[in-house]
């Protein structure tokens, strides 16, 4: 199970994430209008002109694994490192969050506007089309939400965690990714995740809740010249 998750993209683009992808066999990414997101069967050698025909020059694009130098006619914009963590705790025993609400089409608009708000990473505006979502409002305004983004295998990815800076301190995302893991598992899913190295507070909150830290992987925002 793990080494899906060391790929993890490639295997959801290639696998059960197909429809939502454009590509081939060499090179994919998440179509236009989802998270810009791109993968390689093989993340050492990337084939970035298999990819490049799905790619405007001027979108940024995150890659996961690849650490090699920059090929013709790309630039990296961006170089860091995240890492993967797995749930490795028990069911929680009840729903954390029964009075979250489920968001649909009619939401993204702002689910997009609270990423790009808060940047909880790549995210577009049909990104909750890939999973369940579920957000707190206070009125009218989205003020936290949290979702599912990857799948292969039995893993499933909890994404798009966010809280308005109005609200943050209050555990209304913590308790939206419990209700994800719960689901999840009841449905003989294992929950994983991404995050960035450098946010050590949200790692040790992850650590806190159930999840264990798997592998650090570089991360790269790429572009087109």
């Amino acid at each position: 199970m793990k080494h899906l998750l060391d790929n993890i993209v490639w295997h959801s683009l290639s696998g059960p994430q197909a429809m939502f992808s454009a590509g081939n066999d060499s090179a994919r990414r998440y179509a236009p209008g989802f998270s810009p997101i791109v993968g390689f069967p093989d993340q050492a050698q990337p084939d970035f002109a298999a990819l490049e025909p799905f790619c405007q020059p001027d979108e940024r694009l995150y890659s996961d694994g690849w650490s090699g130098a920059a090929p013709s006619g790309w630039q990296i914009e961006v170089e860091t490192t995240m890492f993967k963590m797995i749930w490795e705790a028990e069911t929680p025993a009840s729903d954390e969050a029964p009075d979250a609400v489920p968001l649909g089409a009619e939401h993204a608009a702002q689910a997009l506007e609270l990423a790009q708000l808060t940047r909880p990473g790549p995210f577009g505006l049909r990104t909750i089309e890939l999973g369940d979502y579920f957000g707190y409002f206070r009125g009218n305004r989205l003020v936290a939400m949290a979702g599912e983004r990857m799948q292969a295998g039995p893993l499933r990815e909890i994404s798009g965690v966010c809280t308005h800076p109005d609200y943050q301190g209050r555990g209304l995302a913590k308790k939206l990714m419990l209700k994800l893991v719960r689901r999840q598992l009841l449905r003989n899913e294992t929950p994983f995740l991404h995050v960035m190295s450098a946010n050590t507070g949200a790692r040790g909150l992850y650590e806190r809740m159930g999840f264990r830290n798997y592998r650090e992987s570089v991360v790269r925002v790429i572009s087109r010249h």
